[in-house]
């Protein structure tokens, strides 16, 4: 990094006030929420609600895809736009 990169991070920083209690509730309970709905989408057939209890015949025999990046996808995509 440049020292004019840094000095204008720095000056970004002091900007930006820090995000409130709710706003902060706000993001972690849409991240909870995206994680939760992915798992459903790579491991289950059926019932992403447990609306009834789970079945073998709701997960999936052969996952098409896998855990790896989506919780930190998930993160990215959770953060407020400043």
């Amino acid at each position: 990094m440049t020292s004019d990169t840094v000095t204008d991070l720095r000056a970004l920083a002091q900007t930006d006030p820090p995000l409130a209690a709710e706003e902060l509730k706000k993001i972690d309970a849409y991240w909870r929420a995206a994680n939760y709905l992915s798992v459903g989408q790579i491991y289950l057939y059926d019932n992403p609600l447990l609306k009834e209890p789970l079945k073998l015949e709701h997960v999936k025999p052969r996952l098409l895809g896998h855990w790896g990046t989506t919780p930190g996808l998930n993160f990215v995509y959770a953060q407020p736009a400043r």
